[in-house]
């Protein structure tokens, strides 16, 4: 079952790219969250989606906005990943897919591979927008930034 706008956000703990323990809960109450679940470390598309956040990031700064990416990749992959390409966001290991199969994200291309999909959590720990597209990686970011930017009017 999927997670669906107007659903509270699960709550979860993850290893981050530095091995440190990234714990949802500290976020939630604070300020808006864009969570991004994505196939792998390194492939075409999951490389560009996480260079257009990382290029947008201080947008989301500005928006008071936090930007998370989750794949079932290992703590030494992201970390990686992360400085192959100066990603200035958390990166969580879902190595087991707990987190993914909370949120319910859905497989793609006949069930092999693992979905695109990134979710806006509001200040109260509700999702309050969904975006599924596994072949244009990219419109996440334009898309959740336009979001953000309607729901802070």
């Amino acid at each position: 079952m999927s997670i669906k706008i107007g659903d509270k956000c699960p709550i979860f703990s993850l290893l981050d790219q530095k091995g440190e323990m990234y714990n949802l809960n500290d976020v939630i109450g604070r300020k808006n969250c864009v969570i991004y679940f994505y196939p792998k470390d390194n492939t075409w598309g999951c490389t560009k989606q996480a260079c257009s956040f990382r290029d947008a990031f201080q947008d989301f700064v500005d928006l008071g906005c936090e930007v998370i990416g989750i794949s079932s990749d290992s703590v030494s992959s992201h970390k990686l990943f992360s400085e192959k390409y100066n990603l200035n966001f958390p990166i969580l290991s879902d190595s087991k897919d707990e987190v993914r199969n909370l949120f319910g994200v859905p497989k793609s291309l006949f069930g092999l591979l693992k979905g695109r999909v990134t979710y806006i959590i509001d200040k109260n720990g509700i999702v309050v927008w969904v975006f599924n597209s596994q072949v244009n990686s990219v419109a996440h970011i334009s898309k959740a930034i336009s979001f953000v930017k309607e729901m802070e009017k």
